[in-house]
Parts: C-alpha cells; sequence; structure tokens
C-alpha cells in the first residue's frame, strides 16, 4: 500500500505532485493560487485556509497565534483581496500549560487587531496527550477583491520585472535557531508580519502590477520556480540584488541552509511590468513594510522543455533554482 512519506510541512516538488494528483481535480481546483477567487451574489470575494504545526510555539519575533492570523491575511492579500474576517480552530493536546494558550490567544487577537480583521468564529479540540506538539491551528479567511483585478502568472511576459519587498529567511532560520537553542548577536527574529496594508498601497500602480506571492513554504527559490512553471516563462534573478542580513547569512551558513530556501513570513514577490516598475518599487518604499523592497531580477522569453529560474551569482557565473524535493526546515509554519 502506498503511504505519505512527506513529513510534517513537505514543500517544493512533492507537496505539488501531492495537491495536483489528489485534491485538484477531485475538489475541482482549476486555480493554484494563495486564495481561492469567488463570485457571490454579485460580489467578487476570496477565501484560504492554512494550517500551522510551528514548533516551538514561541520563536523570537513572534508565535504560533499570530502566525497564523497574518498568514492567513497574507494569503488573501496575494490575490489583491482586502481581507475582512477569519475563523479560528484549536486543536490543543491534553497537558498543554493554560498560561501558554491565554499568550496565544491575546497575541491572535492584536495581530487581528493590526491587520485590521475580525475573528468570527471557531472550534476547539483537545487530542491526548503526546498527539499533538502542545497546539495546532486552522485559519480561514475572508476578503473583498476589486472588480477587475487579475494577479495571476498567465499575465506575466517577458521582460517584466521581478520584485522582492524585503530580506528573506528570517522567519525559518529564527524559528531554527530557538529550536537548537541558539542564539546570535543581534538576535535573529522573525519577520513575521500582515502584508495587506504594504498591498493595497501596491494596487496604486494599477494594470502593471501582474503577480503577487509570499515566498513562505520552499522560499523564494521554491516560490519563482513556481511563477515560471505556471506563466511558462523563464526568470533571470541576480543573487547580489537578493537581500539577506548577515545574521542571516551566517546562521544559515552554521546550519547548513540555503536562506533562498528558507521560509519567509513578512516578506512578498511582485510581478511587474516594466513601465510601471520604478513606481511601484517607489510606492513599496514609502510603506513600513517596504523600505527595503528592491528589484531582483526580470522574466524572460521560453526556452528549452521547462521554464527555468536562473541565478546570476554574484561571481558571474549561472545556477538553476529549483523546487525544494522536501522541506529544509520542518515544522516552521
Amino acid at each position: 500500500m502506498d503511504r505519505i512519506l512527506l513529513g510534517h510541512g513537505a514543500g517544493g516538488r512533492l507537496m505539488h505532485s501531492l495537491i495536483r494528483e489528489h485534491f485538484s481535480g477531485a475538489f475541482g481546483m482549476a486555480e493554484l493560487l494563495d486564495a481561492a477567487r469567488l463570485s457571490l451574489e454579485g460580489r467578487r470575494v476570496a477565501m484560504s485556509t492554512d494550517s500551522y504545526v510551528v514548533k516551538p510555539l514561541f520563536f523570537p519575533g513572534g508565535d504560533i497565534g499570530e502566525l497564523s492570523v497574518y498568514g492567513t491575511v497574507n494569503d488573501l492579500s496575494m490575490v489583491g483581496a482586502r481581507p475582512l474576517c477569519l475563523t479560528v480552530g484549536f486543536i490543543l493536546e491534553e497537558g498543554l500549560p493554560l498560561e501558554d494558550l491565554r499568550r496565544i490567544v491575546a497575541s491572535m487577537a492584536r495581530a487581528a487587531q493590526r491587520a485590521g480583521v475580525a475573528l468570527v468564529a471557531g472550534d476547539t479540540k483537545v487530542v491526548e496527550r503526546g498527539k499533538g506538539d502542545g497546539m495546532f491551528i486552522n485559519t480561514a479567511g475572508l476578503g473583498l477583491l476589486p472588480e477587475g483585478l487579475e494577479l495571476v502568472p498567465s499575465r506575466m511576459s517577458p521582460g517584466d520585472v521581478v520584485i522582492l519587498s524585503g530580506p528573506v529567511g528570517e522567519h525559518g532560520i529564527a524559528v531554527m535557531a530557538e529550536r537548537n537553542g541558539l542564539s546570535f548577536e543581534p538576535p535573529l527574529r522573525s519577520d513575521t508580519r500582515p502584508l495587506n496594508d504594504l498591498v493595497q498601497k501596491m494596487l496604486q500602480a494599477g494594470e502593471g502590477l501582474k503577480v503577487l506571492r509570499d515566498p513562505t513554504r520552499g522560499g523564494l527559490a521554491t516560490t519563482l520556480k513556481e511563477l515560471a512553471l505556471q506563466s511558462g516563462l523563464n526568470i533571470l534573478v541576480r543573487e547580489e540584488d537578493i537581500p539577506v542580513s548577515p545574521q542571516v547569512r551566517g546562521a544559515a551558513e552554521l546550519l547548513g541552509l540555503d536562506p533562498l530556501y528558507v521560509a519567509c513570513e513578512g516578506v512578498l514577490v511582485a510581478v511587474a511590468g516594466a513601465p510601471v516598475a520604478e513606481y511601484l518599487l517607489a510606492l513599496m518604499r514609502e510603506h513600513p513594510d517596504g523600505v527595503q523592497a528592491r528589484a531582483i531580477g526580470e522574466v524572460l522569453p521560453p526556452e528549452g522543455s521547462e521554464p527555468r529560474v536562473v541565478l546570476q551569482t554574484a561571481i558571474g557565473g549561472q545556477r538553476m533554482l529549483e523546487m525544494l524535493l522536501a522541506e529544509q526546515l520542518p515544522r516552521i509554519c
């Protein structure tokens, strides 16, 4: 009998194969975006859901509670929706300290207030000791979509500019360091934050903004490969233009990790037409969550049998970026 052998938080090609072969067709999911786009009685809406199994529950810069709120808010934002409300489901392990639960619930309430969304419904289940790693959380969200807005990979074309809103790898490295009892100076902190306000600012660029993605599972490299495959186009990115903080770079080297494949929770990737790219960058840099935004590459015409993502290295060479075969850092989101 075949069995699922992906492990917790598996990403990249294995997860994509699982989704395509077992879920997409059965559920009639034609689009594989960060959120579903629907029409309800004449109103365009977006819906998304995600489950959070991060370990440890508390990490530098955040915790599982605010991560679950911001994660779903950001998924809705990546299709251009304005998030309105969330539901939350808790799976609690017997023996979870009530003080931990109180801290996480309070953190979720603060996160919802910061993101401007309401927590409107929920559910709680308790599982036996040793079966739940303290707490798992599921959130689902609903948002409103502007009429005519289409942020989809099929709109990409050669010459488009690839933009990154900030440094990569901070969330995954912070969680991994905490899990392994490592400390760095200055301290590493997760970049967990809501991106909906930044996205609303970016929408001022109009139709020139073509795609948004948040590089969570599998990091920046996997996200770029997804965009290449979905658009049928090649992507070239420049290593020297991809921001990685010295702390993250040093910690990643120590842990044997590639920051380009490490999950981010407060960064987005945008693809925009060349005529609006500078204007879009200016809009982003006016916002506190986009001050470090950079153009990191461009979209190229298709070439060969499979769309490619090429990293132009700092020393002048080239390296192919593929999807992660398995998650570098298990249980980070």
